[in-house]
This record gives structure tokens, C-alpha cells and sequence, in this order.
């Protein structure tokens, strides 16, 4: 067991891929934003990838273990100390029964990982122990950690000093500027070549009102083809607007003039055009910025996106340990 001193920022259980095939009832995936850290931090204390962690946002917990457990931490710098210690990212550490982890306020990146050996133990709901904060279910009691609650873990034995190679890491570096990968569509039809120059030459600058719905961005305006001015009146007053449809996860939402990233806990649908979608590989740098950071999108096809999905999942194996 592991008793919760102090919660952090919306520190939530998570696991991977989350929660699949509930979407039309209102449930979207949830799981963790930066799925590359989480699935190596799972790996370097011996569970599967996608086993229950802790998701840390901006503001780390402070923990209190009460048994014997290995754990790592991956992702955004958060300073984490034991006992007043610093613990290396990265690598997998025993604590004894007693001891104290904190992390802090993140320096480099926004969301750090916590794996434990055995992984989180709490219920699943609909086939995944992620937390869905809005509904309030998942992880434990349906949401963030609380102050006085205490985290059960599994059976797992776990071995402290393990490694990731460097190169098998995503790149946390403190930068500003973003370069994300997006597939044009599924409303791309609905912006004029003058409108799609400007969106890909664009550093659009992410919003403090942004969260695990959605990633609200400032930029330029945006124009439009015909079909999108003069349309049914289904279709709504403004060229962003459309007949209620299927959103894509990762979809670029043009609410207006103001694109939103759907990202883990956004909607399933709605009467906006995305004429783009974020490739799923890029979601760990969405994951990794913070307001004021800006984000350069290039347009790459299905068959590129899949590749660089492709690419991270092979990073996410027991290769990647030394």
C-alpha cells in the first residue's frame, strides 16, 4: 500500500490503451496523454506496458510507502527526492517500508509517470482502471488522488536498477516550440488552399485554458471554401460549423476561429469541421508542453503516421532496458 500525503495537480490513475470501445456511449479512451513515458516507466519495474500508474500534472504528489515496493518516474522533470534524496529518472528504485517520494513542480516537460512493481490495484470499469474525471470513474473513487487516500498495488517483485537507454527516451528538453504531425481531414475540404498555408506555416500558441479534453490554441484566422459559405442550414451559420458528425481522436476542432486538440478525455462528436487530425505519435509532445509553448504542425499522410506509431511502439519493449 501507499498512502497519499499530498495529491499534486490532478494526479489521476491511468493505464494503456484505456478506455476503447465505450465512445459512443460517452466514454472516450482516457489513458495517459504521454503514452511513450508511461508504457517505458511500467517496463523498468517489470509489469506489462500498459498496466495501471499514475499520471502527474505540472504539480507532482508527495507519497508515503508502506511496504517494500520498486517504482520508477518518467517524463516531465519534476525534481522527485526520497526522503529528501534525489531519485534519477528513469531508472527503477527500491523504497523501503516508511519512506517518503515527493515530486515538485515540473522544470522540463508537464506530466511525469509513476509505475510501481505490481501496478495499481483498483477496480476496472469498462474493461479499463483509467480515470474519467468527468464521469467520475476509474482509478480510484472516479478521480484525481486526494490527500488521506491510500493507492493499492499487485503482486510484483520488481528490480531496482534498471535503466532506459537514452536513445529509446522521448525528448524532454524544456523547449518552446513543437513540431506536431498532423493527417489533413477529415474536413480538410472545407478550408481553401489559402487557409491550409496559413495553418501549416502558422506557430500557434497553446492556451492556459487547455486540458485532458482539450488543447485550446491562438493563431491566425483562418478562410474557407465555398462549400463551407454557402451551405444547407443543417450545417449552421458559420463556415466551422457542420452537421453533427464523428470526431477523430486527436482532431484538430475548428470551434470558430479557434482550433482545440481532442486529446484522451474529449467528445465523440459534434457541429464543428477538424481539418486536421493529430497523429497519435505526436500525442506525447502535446502531453509535454505547457501554456505559452508554441506548436508548428506538418502535414504528413495516414501511411507516415502509422509508421511513427510503429516506430514508438517498438521503443516501448523490453529492448529498450539496459
Amino acid at each position: 500500500m501507499i498512502a497519499v500525503v499530498k495529491p499534486g495537480l490532478e494526479t489521476s490513475v491511468q493505464d494503456f490503451p484505456g478506455r476503447l470501445g465505450y465512445w459512443e456511449q460517452g466514454f472516450p479512451p482516457s489513458g495517459p496523454m504521454d503514452p511513450w513515458s508511461f508504457r517505458l516507466a511500467n517496463l523498468l519495474v517489470g509489469n506489462e506496458p500498459g498496466a495501471a500508474g499514475l499520471e502527474c500534472q505540472f504539480l507532482g504528489p508527495t507519497l508515503r510507502f508502506e511496504a517494500d515496493t520498486v517504482f520508477a518516474v518518467t517524463g516531465a522533470d519534476m525534481g522527485p527526492t526520497i526522503d529528501g534524496e534525489p531519485v534519477t529518472l528513469w531508472q527503477s528504485h527500491r523504497a523501503k517500508p516508511g519512506q517518503v517520494l515527493a515530486l515538485g513542480a515540473a522544470v522540463r516537460g508537464a506530466r511525469a509517470y509513476l509505475a510501481f512493481a505490481g501496478a495499481i490495484d483498483c477496480p476496472a470499469v469498462l474493461g479499463s482502471r483509467s480515470t474519467f474525471h468527468q464521469a467520475g470513474i476509474g482509478g480510484i473513487e472516479g478521480h484525481a488522488l486526494k490527500a488521506g487516500q491510500r493507492i493499492r498495488l499487485g503482486e510484483g517483485a520488481g528490480m531496482p536498477g534498471r535503466r532506459i537507454r537514452p536513445q529509446c527516451r522521448p525528448e524532454i528538453d524544456g523547449r518552446r516550440q513543437w513540431q506536431i504531425e498532423a493527417v489533413p481531414g477529415p474536413n480538410d475540404d472545407w478550408i481553401d488552399a489559402a487557409g491550409h498555408r496559413s495553418f501549416l506555416a502558422a506557430d500557434w500558441r497553446l492556451q492556459a485554458k487547455s486540458n485532458r479534453t482539450g488543447f485550446r490554441l491562438s493563431g491566425p484566422e483562418l478562410t474557407f471554401t465555398e462549400r463551407a459559405r454557402n451551405k444547407r442550414l443543417e450545417h449552421g451559420q458559420d463556415p466551422s460549423n457542420i452537421l453533427d458528425h464523428g470526431y477523430p481522436f486527436g482532431a484538430v476542432n475548428l470551434c470558430g476561429q479557434t482550433p482545440i486538440i481532442l486529446v484522451n478525455d474529449g467528445p465523440s462528436t459534434g457541429g464543428f469541421i477538424n481539418p486536421y487530425t493529430v497523429a497519435t505519435a505526436a500525442f506525447w509532445k502535446l502531453a509535454q508542453s505547457r501554456p505559452g509553448d508554441s506548436y508548428r504542425f506538418v502535414s504528413v499522410d495516414v501511411a507516415r503516421a502509422q509508421a511513427l506509431r510503429r516506430e514508438i511502439d517498438r521503443l516501448c519493449s523490453p529492448d529498450s532496458l539496459e
